[in-house]
């Protein structure tokens, strides 16, 4: 059985940092892209970052470009979403998101997602 399990979510004041963590298990990921999106109460499902499974490919949001980045250990089936600067807009569930393809990282056509971590930005 596929898991995606998120970790490092929490509550933290405007300007400060958090590490998302995003654990792979029950399949070979050989080939997958990764990446996060995020929902806000009342908003749709976004697209935040995303990396090839070589990393030779990364997309961001407009709106985290510079201040989140991605990365990946493909050793430990493990990706990271590093996350500065933090406003309350950044205020959401952050999901982790797994695909065959490389092609539209920006899409929400990702084949497995985890259940979820929340971040909590206040101001």
């Amino acid at each position: 059985q596929v898991q995606l399990v998120e970790s490092g979510g929490g509550s933290v004041q405007a300007g400060g940092s958090l590490r998302l963590s995003c654990a792979a298990s029950g399949r070979t990921f050989i080939g997958y892209a990764m990446g996060w999106f995020r929902q806000a109460p009342g908003k749709e499902r976004e697209f935040v970052a995303a990396v090839s499974w070589g990393g030779s490919r990364t997309a961001y949001a407009d709106s985290v470009k510079g201040r989140f980045t991605i990365s990946r250990d493909n050793a430990k089936n493990t990706r990271y979403l590093e996350m500065n600067s933090l406003t309350p807009e950044d205020t959401a569930v952050y999901y982790c998101v797994a695909k065959k393809s490389s092609a539209g990282l920006t899409r929400l056509d990702y084949d497995y997602w985890g259940q979820g971590t929340q971040v909590t930005v206040s101001s």
